[in-house]
């Protein structure tokens, strides 16, 4: 089964996510906090991760940053509801697949979690 990870400081976020995507057929592992996914085996496991950029704690780029650094081959798309220039490219930088502006529709999600399963692949 293909594993998703919603890292997201927003409950609502991860349970709603978790919950489509669970509908959709996809296993999923919600996690509070970028440190806390990066101690999880699912960070090992997973062929996508939704990433929020702003969080308590690690912020979304660090955990970028490390996962880069650890060579996880994980396709990782990047949420938030600031998409400025300057953030989106940083994401990029940082090895992100693509970014997710908030709210996104449904659509734009099954895009995204389908180009980061072809690169895990």
């Amino acid at each position: 089964m293909i594993l998703i990870c919603v890292v997201d400081d927003d409950a609502s976020v991860r349970n709603g996510l978790g919950n489509l995507l669970k509908s959709l057929g996809y296993g999923t592992v919600g996690f509070a906090s970028g440190e806390e996914f990066l101690a999880s085996s699912a960070s090992d496991e997973a062929q996508c991760v939704l990433l929020d950029l702003k969080m308590k704690g690690m912020q979304g780029l660090e955990v970028l940053e490390h996962l880069k650094a650890a060579g996880k081959p994980i396709g990782v798309f990047c949420m938030s509801a600031h998409d400025d220039e300057l953030t989106v490219r940083r994401t990029r930088e940082a090895g992100a697949l693509g970014f997710l502006r908030k709210p996104f529709s449904e659509q734009a999600l099954l895009d995204s979690i389908k180009q980061a399963i072809e690169k895990s692949v």
